[in-house]
C-alpha cells in the first residue's frame, strides 16, 4: 500500500483527500509556459523554429506531465527527473512534429502486396522518372508536334498498345473448325480486340464506377450472386453499381451460376454483362461457374458488352511462378472480353491506379464521360506507370520489385536467412530456420502460396508480442508476424540491402 509523509506521520494513499493534496503539490511544481519561454534554452529553440511552434511543443509536453500526475504515474522524485529533462523533451516533441508521418518500413511479413504497407514498391526506373518529371515542368498535356494542348493519357498509350496489341494477344493463331480462335473467340471478336485502348483513373473502384456509368447508366447489369464481392474498406460491388446509376440484376446462386441463368435474365433494359473475379476469396465444393467463352458468346449474340473486373490484374503469366487460376489481362482480352478493369499497384507492380483496357470504341465513350476528368490521375502516377510498363515492354521483369519477389526461389531465400541467422543468433536471441509460405496479398490468388524459408525468433525476457513491438520501434520500423509464440521474418519481401538493418535492430534488442 502506498503511503506519504504528512505532518510527521505516514498517511495512506487510499485516502482521496490525501491523493488530491499530493497531486496539487505536484501540479504546483510545473512551470508555466511563459516562464519556460523566457529561459535561454527555449529562446534558442524559438529562434530556430519559431516562437509559436515552440510554444505548442511546450504545451504538449506539459500536458503529458499533467496527465501522468493525474494518473498517479509520477511521484515527487519522478517529476523532478522529468523537469530536469524538459528541454530535451521539448526538442524531441519538435522533432516528432517536424518529421514525416508517412515513412518507409521493412516488410518482413512475406505478404508481397501488403495493403497496409503500401502494396507494390515501385521500380527504380519509376522513382527516377517521377523525380525527372516531377521536379520540373513536363509535357503532361502538351503536344510537341503541333505546339498545342495534348492529352495526358498519350504517355502510357504506346506501351499499352505494345503490351495489348493483336500480336501480344496471339491473334495470328489459326481458327478451329467452328471458326473460333483459342479461348472460343470468333474472328470478328479478335479483330475488334486488335483495336485495344486503355485509360487510367485513380484506382480500380473508380475504373469500375466509370465503366458502369458509361455503359449502363439507367439500364441493367447482369452479374452472378457469387460475384457480389466486398473489397477492402467495406466497399461492395452493389454499392459501386448503385453510385454508377446502373441497376443490378443478380442471377444464379452463391455457389452455382450457369450460362443459362444469364440468358434468362436478358430483357430490353439490359446494357451490360459483368463478371467480377473472386480475387480475395474462393468458393469450393458444390460449385459451378459459367466459362468466359460462354459469356463472350452470349454477350456478342445479344449485342451487348461483356466487362470483367479482374481486381488485381497481371500483365505476366502467373503460371510461370506456380500460381494457377488467376486470369491475367491478356487472358481476358484474348478470350473476347470487351472491357477489363484492374489495378496498377497490385500484380502489375506499379503505382496506385485503376486501368480500363478493351474495345477502343467503348474506351472512347468512357474518355468523353465527365466522370473521367474527376477520376483522372496526375503527372506522378503517369510517370511511374509509364516506367513500369516500359519494363514489361523490355521483358525486364526483375526490374519490378513485386515480380522479382514473386520469382525468388525457396533456396535463394533460405541462403539469405542462414546468413542473417549467423549474424544475430546469441544466447539470448534464439533463431531457427523453418519452412513457411509467402502469399501474394492485395486480394490476389487467396488460395495460392509461395514456398519460403522463415527466421523463427524467440528472445529471452521478451514475449513474441513484445519483440514485434521492439522491431516496430526500430529505425526503420520492421514489420513481422507472430505464430505459435515465435516471431517470424520472411525475407522474400525484404530487399537484400535491408538485411543489415534487421541484423542491427535484432542485435540492439538482444543486447
Amino acid at each position: 500500500m502506498g503511503r506519504i509523509m504528512m505532518r510527521g506521520r505516514f498517511t495512506s494513499w487510499d485516502n482521496p483527500a490525501v491523493k488530491n493534496t499530493a497531486r496539487a503539490e505536484l501540479f504546483r511544481k510545473l512551470p508555466s509556459v511563459d516562464d519556460l519561454m523566457r529561459g535561454p534554452a527555449f529562446l534558442s529553440l524559438a529562434a530556430g523554429h519559431g516562437h509559436d511552434f515552440v510554444v505548442d511543443a511546450v504545451r504538449s509536453v506539459l500536458f503529458r506531465l499533467r496527465q501522468e500526475i493525474t494518473s498517479g504515474l509520477l511521484d515527487d522524485d519522478a517529476l523532478e527527473l522529468a523537469l530536469s529533462g524538459l528541454t530535451d523533451a521539448v526538442e524531441n516533441q519538435l522533432r516528432q512534429e517536424l518529421s514525416y508521418s508517412l515513412r518507409p518500413v521493412i516488410n518482413a511479413t512475406g505478404v508481397i502486396l501488403h495493403t497496409n504497407l503500401g502494396r507494390a514498391p515501385l521500380a527504380d526506373a519509376a522513382i527516377e522518372h517521377i523525380r525527372e518529371t516531377g521536379a520540373s515542368y513536363s509535357n503532361l498535356e502538351f503536344d510537341f508536334a503541333v505546339g498545342a494542348r495534348g492529352k495526358r493519357d498519350v504517355h502510357v498509350d504506346r506501351p499499352f498498345r505494345k503490351l495489348l496489341s493483336s500480336d501480344a494477344l496471339g491473334t495470328g493463331s489459326a481458327t478451329n473448325a467452328a471458326g473460333l480462335r483459342p479461348g472460343g473467340t470468333s474472328e470478328a471478336a479478335v479483330s475488334t480486340r486488335a483495336e485495344t485502348a486503355t485509360i487510367v483513373v485513380n484506382n480500380n473502384a473508380a475504373a469500375v464506377l466509370l465503366a458502369l456509368n458509361t455503359l449502363a447508366e439507367g439500364g441493367e447489369v447482369i452479374v452472378s450472386r457469387g460475384e457480389l464481392v466486398e473489397i477492402g474498406g467495406s466497399f461492395r460491388i452493389p454499392d459501386v453499381m448503385a453510385k454508377s446509376g446502373a441497376i443490378l440484376r443478380e442471377v444464379g446462386t452463391t455457389n452455382r451460376t450457369r450460362a443459362s441463368d444469364y440468358e434468362h435474365a436478358f430483357n430490353e433494359r439490359t446494357r451490360l454483362l459483368l463478371r467480377v473475379h473472386r480475387s480475395n476469396f474462393e468458393i469450393t465444393g458444390f460449385t459451378e461457374q459459367a466459362s468466359t467463352a460462354e459469356l463472350v458468346a452470349l454477350a456478342h449474340k445479344r449485342g451487348i458488352p461483356l466487362m470483367e473486373d479482374l481486381g488485381s490484374g497481371a500483365l505476366f503469366d502467373l503460371r510461370s511462378i506456380g500460381i494457377d487460376g488467376e486470369p491475367g489481362v491478356l487472358d481476358s482480352l484474348h478470350s473476347g472480353v470487351d472491357i477489363v478493369t484492374y489495378s496498377g499497384d497490385k500484380l502489375l507492380g506499379g503505382p496506385q491506379a485503376g486501368l480500363i483496357s478493351g474495345s477502343a470504341g467503348l474506351i472512347a465513350r468512357m474518355r468523353s464521360n465527365s466522370l473521367f476528368r474527376a477520376l483522372r490521375v496526375d503527372k506522378l502516377i503517369y510517370g511511374a506507370l509509364e516506367a513500369t510498363l516500359l519494363a514489361y515492354v523490355r521483358h525486364d521483369h526483375d526490374a519490378i520489385p513485386t515480380l522479382r519477389m514473386m520469382r525468388l526461389s525457396k533456396e535463394e531465400i533460405g541462403r539469405r536467412a542462414d546468413a542473417l541467422a549467423a549474424r544475430v543468433a546469441t544466447v539470448k536471441l534464439k533463431v531457427e530456420i523453418v519452412d513457411g509460405e509467402s502469399v501474394l496479398g492485395g486480394g490476389a490468388a487467396p488460395s495460392s502460396v509461395l514456398p519460403t524459408r522463415l527466421l523463427a525468433l524467440t528472445c529471452e525476457g521478451l514475449s513474441a508480442d513484445e519483440l514485434t513491438a521492439r522491431l516496430r520501434g526500430s529505425q526503420p520500423p520492421i514489420i513481422a508476424r507472430v505464430d505459435e509464440g515465435r516471431v517470424l521474418l520472411d525475407l522474400r519481401t525484404v530487399f537484400p540491402d535491408q538485411d543489415s538493418a534487421i541484423a542491427s535492430a535484432l542485435s540492439r534488442i538482444a543486447a
